[in-house]
Order: structure tokens, then sequence, then C-alpha cells
């Protein structure tokens, strides 16, 4: 297929070199066991999305601090009896040619316990989290640093900080949901400064040259938050402290549910707008951009015109996870659409159920059903 010159070009971040332009972006199914462990069928999965041909595959949020778990089903690594079965995980996908980056995360607020920390006493559904004490914060930095030293254990190529969908790093930035009068809170520089404390203890446990990617919102998509004048001069921080590659999205749970957002994200290519004014604000950090980029030609156009350097893929992969060899020519036929209409993997994940695809044959749906214990 013609122009597809960048997207099947490789690239070196740090010691890790991606054989193509092609990431997994994570994508939180509910697979994990109840405990946080890694299950045999979130081993399936992840391995069929490393033999797609994406050149690297971003591991879902994974829980730092059992304070920050966002679901009972949401992979842990905030202990070392977690290690074995991440280190299969990491093996896994591997063995299929792609590069394993593991995502850690803390949800602060949106965490499924009645004991949830924030920065602040915003109050979250019917919840009302408690504030973070200077000694939470410093137990949290820890434990994301500690996060990224079992990841390295355990074998994966690289992390990636979650700073993205409103969670706990993205809560002490926006002004929506820190309201400290402390050096955490009131001016951007005080509200970068918990993120900053965690990239810089992450950096540090990681090594030297060992990928520390980031995934960061641009904007918030609400009219009271975060948006690019000010995240554009965070992103410039991470670049001075040398992060791996800045994966950009934006909007958070509080904007999904907006009509303007649910409008937005049904069309291709949403985000790559917000991508390319952050990768106007760096001089040389690598952006991943993502959402529902659906065709090689859009992936090949947004790098062409150097909007992004990374193309992300997630719901796009699990409804077709032959579209990066469907894309170079390697398997016929035409790419599996995610629907834009659809949002079921989504509206599974919220009732606590394993996600599965709307656009996978029915042998495959009724397969998957019977493996996780439903009526097809």
């Amino acid at each position: 297929m013609a122009g597809e010159r960048r997207l099947f070009s490789p690239l070196r971040i740090n010691r890790a070199v991606f054989k193509n332009r092609i990431m997994m972006t994570p994508l939180y199914l509910g697979y994990a066991n109840p405990d946080g462990t890694v299950s045999s069928l979130l081993l399936d999965h992840y391995r069929e999305m490393a033999a797609s041909g994406a050149a690297a595959i971003v591991v879902e949020h994974t829980g730092v601090d059992p304070s920050g778990l966002g679901s009972p089903y949401m992979l842990r690594i905030d202990d070392a009896r977690f290690i074995p079965g991440l280190s299969n995980l990491a093996r896994a996908i591997q063995a299929e040619g792609a590069l394993a980056f593991l995502q850690l995360n803390h949800t602060g607020r949106y965490a499924y316990t009645p004991e949830r920390l924030a920065p602040s006493p915003v109050k979250t559904g019917d919840v009302v989290p408690q504030k973070m004490t200077q000694k939470d914060i410093e137990q949290v930095v820890r434990a994301f640093a500690a996060g990224a030293g079992r990841a390295r254990e355990a074998g994966f190529d690289g992390v990636e900080i979650h700073g993205g969908t409103g969670y706990l790093i993205v809560q002490f930035l926006s002004p929506r949901t820190n309201h400290r009068t402390d050096q955490y809170g009131g001016t951007l520089q005080n509200r970068m400064r918990f993120p900053l404390e965690v990239v810089d203890a992450v950096l540090k446990e990681a090594g030297q040259d060992y990928p520390v990617g980031y995934r960061f919102l641009a904007d918030e998509w609400l009219p009271d938050g975060l948006h690019p004048e000010e995240t554009a001069v965070y992103a410039r921080e991470l670049e001075n402290r040398r992060v791996a590659y800045l994966s950009v999205m934006a909007g958070t749970y509080d904007a999904f549910v907006l009509p303007e957002y649910q409008q937005r994200e049904k069309e291709e290519a949403y985000m790559a707008h917000f991508a390319s004014e952050i990768k106007k604000a760096v001089s040389g950090t690598p952006v991943v951009t993502a959402g529902r980029i659906q065709s090689p030609e859009t992936a090949e156009r947004i790098l062409q015109e150097s909007a992004a350097d990374l193309i992300g893929l997630a719901r796009v992969l699990l409804a077709d996870p032959l579209w990066p060899q469907k894309a170079q020519g390697i398997v016929p036929g035409p790419i599996v659409a995610c629907e834009p209409a659809c949002s079921l993997c989504m509206r599974r994940t919220m009732k606590g159920k394993p996600a599965f695809c709307s656009q996978w044959d029915k042998e495959r749906r009724e397969a998957f059903l019977k493996r996780v214990g439903e009526s097809a």
C-alpha cells in the first residue's frame, strides 16, 4: 500500500527499538484475577495483541498502591508477590516480537473503595475522598517508584506513568480537583509538584536509559479544567527530565459523559490535534497519538504531517487484532472497524464484567462468554 513509509519505519527510544510506529495504548478490559494477579484470559489477550504486529504493547493501568485500585480486577504491582505473574506476561508479549511496557497508576478519587485519597475532598459520586497528607503524598511517590522497580525486575522493556483520564496525577494538576493551599496547590508550579515528584522518583528507580513514558493529558475537555496553555508548560518540564515519550490524550471521566465529547469521540483521529499541539511545545520528545485511528491512511497522514511520532491503537486493535498486518499488506482483507456508535467494551467494564468487542464474529463472542461463565 502506497504511503506507508513512516508507519512501518523503525524508531529508537532510549534502549528500546520500535520496529514500526504502532503502539497498543492501554485498554482496561477487566481480565485480571480478583486479587490483581495475571489470569490466563489476560495472558491470552496480550499474547494476541503482541502477535498483531504492533511494535510495543502497553499493558493497562496497574496499581502501585492498595489505596489507588480502581477495580477488583485491576492488575497490581504493589508487592513482590505480583512479579512472577507479571514476568510471565512480559515474556508472553516479547515472545510475539513486541516490546512490553507496563503502565503504573493510582486512581485517587476514582478508587473503588470508600476510603479514597485525593489532593482535595472533591465529591466523586456519593463519596468524598480524604485530603492527602504529606505522609500520604510521600507514600504514593515511593509506591510509583517501587512499582517501576518491580516492573523492571519482571522483565518489562519500559514503564509508562499514567498521567491521564483524570486519575490521581491529573487530580493534582487540575484546578478543578486541586483546591490545596499548601506547596501542592494554587499556582501551576505548585500543582505540578506532586506529578514531577512521581516522575523524578520513577526515573531514579528505573535507572539510566530504561524507558519511562508518560500518558499525557493535553486537555481536560472541561471549561474549568486543564488546557494546553498549562499542559504545554508541563510537557516541557517532562521533556527536561527526559521522559521517553508523551502518549497524548484528552478528556477525563467527568468529560466522557458530555454530549460534545461523545459526539467528537465518534470521529476518526479525534485527539490527533491535541498531540500536534503538544509536539509543537516540546523540542524532541517522541509523541504518541491515539483516538479511533481507524485507517492506515489516516495513521500515515498524521506521521507525514509530523503531528505525532507513534500511532496508538486500543479499541481499534481489539476490534481487529490483524490491523497492523492488514495495513502492511501481509494479511489480505479489509480492516474490521471499531464501531463508533458502540460502547459495549466500556459498558461491560463499568458493570464489573470482562469486556469483549461487538465486532467479533459470533463464534468468537460465544467462546469468550463461555470462557468467562456467561451465556451467549
